[in-house]
């Protein structure tokens, strides 16, 4: 059973900076694509950014630049450094292991990312 636990969220001024780590529990492999996915309200769930071993890094045209995912393989840990960050950011960020044997999907609780003008 793959289990995800996030941490880091919190409450920032425009323009700060957060950290989300994301630890997975279970067997990882290095093939497996983790990443971070966000939610406002109302609206879909999108991708910010993802990263494994085959298909490196995938980033949103709305935090290119701004972001870095990077992922521990020995720690089976994935992290976000969210800096310059803007209102719009505001969300939800869920971790999330996919699995391409299997398309199976796995989603951590959410973290609440609030950033005030």
């Amino acid at each position: 059973q793959i289990q995800l636990v996030e941490s880091g969220g919190g409450l920032v001024q425009a323009g700060g900076s957060l950290r989300l780590s994301c630890a997975a529990s279970g067997i990882i492999f290095t093939t497996d694509r983790m990443g971070w996915y966000r939610q406002d309200p109302g609206k879909q769930r999108e991708l910010v950014a993802r990263i494994s071993s085959g298909a490196g890094t995938n980033y949103a045209d709305s935090v290119r630049g701004r972001f870095t995912i990077s992922r521990d393989y020995a720690k089976n840990t994935v992290y976000l450094q969210m800096n310059s960050l803007k209102p719009e950011d505001t969300a939800v960020y869920y971790c999330n292991l996919y699995r391409v044997r299997g398309s199976a999907n796995y989603w951590g609780q959410g973290t609440q990312v609030t950033v005030s003008s």
